[in-house]
């Protein structure tokens, strides 16, 4: 028998699990990064994508870009960061309008303390739980769930 809402219960039951281990992945990450470096989910990703990039620094339009978020967000979340000491703002020589973010050394500190525990806990809790073929399984679900995404946003417009 369907739900009223139009899902099926085992649909219903699939996204209940999905989500819930999302959110608990999501919290023992929050704890370990907070414990070990005493940052957040979103300063990690910052951290990350700038300890990747070229010369530790990123137009901010790039960072946004590098971990799926709006300008705004990016620009509220460099704020807070740099007034840590986590990052520097920097303006862009060739573009008045723009501005680099760069990696400062406390948040280069910081993402080398948060990564060790970080990656442990992914490890622990989600890859070593996981036989090849799960993994491989998992990978062409989120593929084909990014793409539907696409379609759906692509349509919203």
């Amino acid at each position: 028998m369907s739900d009223p809402s139009g899902l099926d219960p085992a649909d219903w039951a699939m996204w209940r699990a999905f989500t819930g281990m999302r959110r608990a992945l999501e919290r023992a990450l929050e704890q370990r990064l907070q414990r070990d470096a005493g940052i957040s989910t979103a300063d990690f990703d910052v951290l990350r994508s700038l300890a990747e990039a070229d010369g530790h620094r990123l137009r901010a339009g790039a960072l946004a870009e590098s971990i799926d978020w709006e300008k705004s967000r990016i620009s509220h979340q460099v704020r807070r960061m740099a007034e840590r000491g986590l990052v520097e703002r920097a303006e862009c020589p060739t573009d008045a309008r723009g501005t680099w973010v760069v990696l400062a050394d406390p948040g280069a500190d910081a993402f080398a303390a948060a990564s060790c525990g970080y990656v442990e806990v992914l490890q622990q809790a989600f890859f070593d739980g996981l036989e090849p073929h799960q993994k491989q399984a998992l990978q062409a679900v989120s593929q084909r769930v990014g793409a539907a995404l696409e379609h759906v946003a692509e349509h919203a417009h």
